[in-house]
């Protein structure tokens, strides 16, 4: 963990983890509806530009919006300042590819963008904030809900029932969240890695592009090769935040943490962790 929310203390963040990412790689990260909280270019320039020849990677919405479109997606992404910074790949244009998933209670399948394959190393950047389904939105919902496709976004919303995205079963949805993740890492066999940037730390996710203004203080950059023990990591520092009840209360109206107690049980990582600070 850094607390220096900058283009440098990203880079230091990303150096202490000692990743040597190989091949065609993939920078995860929601381009954002126009309006929200999305990780700003100017902050995530410099470190998605060390890589050689990267690509930013995305898949369309399932709820409307400014990116339900992959014409449209693609000019929010150029609008955002991404498309100056790098490739960017809206990675179901071309549908969806099947990804099997072992251990869970919800879905047997996950559906990602058909593009998922072209890439042998992930980075996935996520902003970490809260969410009005999730309670939260951080490393896991970045690799399950951001790497679905329309198709498998509807498929986990809910629940893997093919039912209603929105009228499902709360923690069937929460828990299909975890099992999609799951079934991306087993694909990537390790080679993937997650940075959380916590600024801007609103109750609303980026997907909404008039989210409620933050009312607590940015903390920092956490990264991890485990995006649960990240994810808690981040959750443990809003709770112990003075200001942070907003986003506690968000959390826990949705049930949120159940997202990663079912990621721990089934595998896709730990909840205990070592936080190690690098601040000089």
């Amino acid at each position: 963990m850094i607390s220096d929310i900058s283009s440098d203390g990203l880079i230091a963040v990303y150096q202490a983890l000692e990743a040597s990412p190989e091949g065609n790689i993939a920078v995860k990260l929601s381009t954002g509806e126009p309006g929200s909280n999305y990780l700003r270019p100017d902050l995530i320039g410099d470190l998605v530009q060390s890589f050689d020849d990267p690509t930013i990677v995305e898949c369309n919405t399932a709820y409307g919006g400014s990116r339900a479109s992959t014409a449209m997606h693609y000019q929010v992404a150029e609008d955002h300042g991404y498309t100056a910074i790098a490739d960017v790949d809206i990675m179901d244009e071309e549908g969806s590819m099947t990804l099997p998933v072992t251990g869970g209670t919800n879905l047997e399948e996950n559906y990602v963008g058909s593009h998922f394959s072209n890439y042998d190393y992930y980075i996935v950047l996520s902003h970490f904030k809260g969410h009005s389904m999730a309670g939260y939105g951080g490393a896991i919902k970045n690799i399950s809900i951001g790497i679905a496709s329309a198709e498998g976004k509807s498929h986990i919303h809910s629940g893997g029932t093919g039912g209603s995205m929105w009228g499902g079963d709360q923690d069937a949805f929460l828990e299909s969240m975890a099992e999609a993740g799951k079934s991306v890492v087993d694909y990537l066999n390790g080679n993937i890695l997650y940075i959380n940037v916590m600024n801007r730390l609103s109750v609303d996710c980026d997907c909404d592009g008039s989210p409620a203004e933050p009312d607590m203080h940015d903390i920092g950059i956490l990264a991890s090769y485990d995006p649960v023990a990240l994810d808690q990591a981040c959750i443990d520092l809003v709770y112990g935040a003075e200001d942070g009840n907003s986003l506690v209360e968000r959390i826990e109206s949705r049930n949120g943490l159940h997202t990663l107690e079912h990621a721990e049980s089934i595998g896709l990582g730990s909840r205990t962790y070592e936080l190690i600070h690098i601040d000089g």
